[in-house]
């Protein structure tokens, strides 16, 4: 629900600074260096977007993969297994697909490894996508992973697809905690048995043309992501923050820059929004209108009568990808 005192809470210029600094949106810097042997001119075959469109005869292959923090692996080795596991389908999601196959790479010790695929083979089973494959090596000191995906869209979602006008939209799942640890918001004790279901709801919005475009909250925090979902065409946006969905008993920052179990942004046309809208609420699940792409480059936050400039693309970039 939207907690519109928890927001009072906080300064626009307090919710800029905090976002800004905080190490999930400034780490993303780093994926520029991609360019020196990529040309990331087309997003929806990559690199840029959540994942990479591969084309096998008439039939959109979605691809992704993600790394796992090594400080995130050794303080919870099975948390970790099904971080991966969720990351990779919420990619996959966030592309309008639906995820068919898992592959991974884990390195370490036989007690942290075993400990790490435990927790891939239980979320493999929350989100009904099979573990097809994959590397293991058992050896003595750090542990490492790393997992894939491959997926089947139908429709396509990307950034690529982000027009002036159209409506932005926050998709996610409330009902969970924040984990003291890391920035997680888990809604796992309370969405296991939905999973599968849920996590293909995109695919739906995606094969009905409800919405054009989307990005998994991620890392980056809410905000965070929805610039690398704006970055790529440069437009800015209008983000009434009263509106933003927020957990009951969640602190408004914390839930800005947490990287939750179910969360995704999307753009529709203003015509397609309440039909958007529409597929989340008849499963159950939030979603909201909470914003405009503008025709500008800035994304901006507003609240009351007020408003601050989280980003200028005209003038600085998250992931460099595709700045000047």
């Amino acid at each position: 629900m939207s907690n519109d005192s928890t927001i009072h809470s906080y300064t626009l210029d307090t919710v800029v600074d905090e976002v800004r600094r905080y190490s999930g949106f400034t780490n993303k810097a780093p994926i520029s260096g991609v360019k020196a042997f990529f040309d990331p001119t087309d997003p929806i075959h990559g690199p840029g977007d959540d994942g990479a469109i591969v084309h096998v005869d008439d039939h959109n292959v979605v691809v992704c993969g993600e790394a796992l923090s090594p400080s995130f692996v050794d303080g919870d080795p099975h948390g970790a297994g099904i971080a991966a596991v969720l990351a990779n389908v919420n990619d996959v999601a966030a592309m309008g697909g639906v995820p068919l196959g898992i592959v991974n790479t884990v390195v370490g010790p036989p007690e942290v490894t075993a400990e790490v695929m435990r927790g891939m083979v239980d979320a493999s089973k929350m989100y009904d996508v099979p573990i097809v494959g994959g590397h293991l090596t058992e050896q003595p000191g750090p542990t490492s992973l790393s997992a894939f995906a491959v997926g089947h869209a139908e429709q396509v979602l990307s950034m690529a697809n982000v027009r002036e006008g159209q409506t932005v939209l926050f998709a996610c799942f409330l009902d969970g905690h924040m984990r003291p640890d890391f920035p997680f918001f888990t809604s796992i004790d309370n969405q296991a048995h939905r999973f599968a279901r849920d996590v293909r709801v995109l695919a739906q919005v995606a094969a009905r043309g409800a919405a054009v475009s989307a990005k998994d909250v991620s890392m980056a925090g809410a905000l965070g992501s929805l610039a690398m979902l704006l970055e790529f065409s440069g437009l800015g946006a209008e983000i009434r923050l009263a509106d933003m969905p927020v957990p009951d008993a969640t602190d408004f920052l914390q839930w800005l820059i947490a990287f939750p179990s179910y969360a995704f942004w999307l753009t529709a046309e203003p015509d397609q929004a309440e039909n958007c809208i529409g597929i989340f609420t008849d499963n159950d699940l939030t979603c909201v209108s909470v914003g405009t792409v503008t025709g500008g480059s800035s994304l901006q936050l507003q609240h009351s009568a007020d408003s601050a400039e989280l980003i200028d693309f005209a003038s600085e970039s998250v992931t460099g990808l595709w700045a000047n």
